[in-house]
């Protein structure tokens, strides 16, 4: 009698940095970095790799690692005085041997409990002090569910703010033949012009040149269809208002240097966000947001994808 295989288990990653690998019974598996707390994999029972990591990611503190799930708190992107993107996704995580009661309909093994609170360098960029919960966990269908609690834990009375996205890269066969439903109609703001407000106007959106837009009030279900794989993502969220989409195209793909020339043809970010509508936590308050990822095959019907079957369901 074999076994059954380890549900939770640490190991060095790339150059020794610590990462945690959760592994449901069925064969699915995912990797988190404490470096982060940072996902980096996330494979399906068959074991195809389903979220995209840059060939040319550095693994190296303090640089954010480029693919995967990077964490943005407490700052999305440039809006405001902090680094890009904020600073929880370059700091090193601690796992959480005590977490407090956690509300969950998934009874799966396979799970990490992580814990970021600022150090005294930190306070000095960021004066809020805060504990940072993130519980990664493989549901048993294989399923992807990222939460995040965050918790005011200011002992001078002030309340704080922030913004926060999951900035997940989802691999993908041909950008060119992917397309995203559930956001048509929708305002966004596009970053490619100052951040101008429209209205989303197609059916979907698909990809033809550098897309970098933050969708408002979006549905708490997005799907991702990606035709030559015949596989849809379903991005559920919950507490998270707005969804970013980002590719950068040819030539922002070549002024990164932790991302390859012709990579961009292989990814696309779509985040579970709060942008529009930051976040304001008093002393004791928490704020709790949750991303769900699930990979379904899809088929063919009248020449595409059927979607509606894929938003409309469970």
């Amino acid at each position: 009698m074999t076994s059954e295989r380890v549900a939770v288990e640490s190991a060095k990653g790339v150059n020794g940095l610590e990462k945690i690998i959760l592994r449901e019974t069925r064969g699915s598996s995912a990797e988190v970095y404490l470096y982060g707390g940072h996902v980096t994999s996330w494979k399906n029972e068959h074991g195809e790799e389903l979220l995209f990591v840059s060939s040319k990611a550095l693994f190296k503190p303090p640089k954010a690692i480029r693919g995967g799930i990077p964490l943005c708190f407490p700052q999305f992107s440039n809006l405001g005085p902090l680094e890009q993107h904020g600073f929880a996704r370059n700091k090193l995580w601690s796992i959480d041997t005590d977490p407090p009661a956690f509300p969950t309909n998934s009874s799966s093994k396979a799970h990490i409990d992580l814990i970021l609170k600022p150090s005294e360098e930190d306070m000095k960029i960021w004066p809020h002090s805060y504990e940072f919960r993130l519980r990664v966990a493989l549901g048993p269908g294989g399923d992807l569910m990222l939460t995040s609690r965050i918790r005011n834990t200011n002992s001078d009375g002030k309340p704080f703010t922030f913004t926060f996205a999951y900035h997940t890269y989802f691999s993908v066969s041909d950008i060119s033949e992917v397309r995203v439903e559930g956001l048509e109609t929708h305002d966004y703001l596009d970053n490619l012009q100052n951040r101008e407000r429209f209205t989303e106007q197609g059916d979907a959106i698909t990809f033809e040149g550098e897309v970098d837009k933050i969708y408002l009030s979006t549905p708490t279900k997005i799907a991702i269809l990606d035709h030559e794989k015949k596989r849809t993502f379903v991005l559920r969220k919950d507490g998270l208002p707005d969804a970013v989409v980002w590719n950068p195209w040819d030539k922002k793909a070549k002024a990164m240097a932790d991302f390859g020339d012709d990579e961009y043809k292989h990814m696309l970010c779509v985040e579970a966000a709060a942008i529009e509508k930051p976040i304001t936590l008093k002393p004791g308050e928490e704020w709790r947001g949750r991303q769900e990822l699930s990979a379904v095959p899809s088929s063919y019907c009248s020449g595409q994808l059927d979607p509606q079957r894929v938003l409309q369901g469970s």
